[in-house]
């Protein structure tokens, strides 16, 4: 059993992030172009992980994604509401480059703070 939340070996950073999918060749459009999930499938979760970076970047990145069909549900939030704890999913690992991971996205932002102290923090700015 795993668990869907961030970490990395320290959690000196912690914070969260936000998307929109690209309006065209998201992300599940990426795995149906590549064959790795059928027109019944939906993207259900993301994870990215990049590591090792001692001062310089070098792809790629490793992608996991977990796939679900609907399981006779109507929607993705429906199947999940009702699996509750413990969701059965299918997990597509692939190593992409780091452009190809953001060109999945129409928008992406991320925030980061020491231990996660200020997040949902209201601030100001000089």
């Amino acid at each position: 059993m795993h668990t869907f939340k961030a970490s990395v070996q320290y959690d000196d950073l912690k914070g969260s992030v936000a998307a929109d999918n690209a309006d065209k060749g998201d992300a599940r459009d990426f795995l149906k172009r590549g064959g790795h999930i059928t027109d019944d499938e939906f993207i259900v979760g993301i994870r990215m992980w990049a590591g090792e970076n001692h001062g310089t970047h070098k792809d790629p990145v490793s992608v996991r994604f977990l796939v679900s069909d609907l399981k006779g549900y109507e929607n993705v939030p429906e199947m999940i509401e009702a699996s509750g704890e413990g969701i059965e999913l299918r997990e597509v690992h692939l190593n992409i480059d780091l452009v190809e991971f953001f060109a999945l996205f129409k928008r992406l932002e991320l925030t980061l703070s020491n231990g996660g102290r200020i997040e949902g923090s209201s601030y100001t700015t000089e």
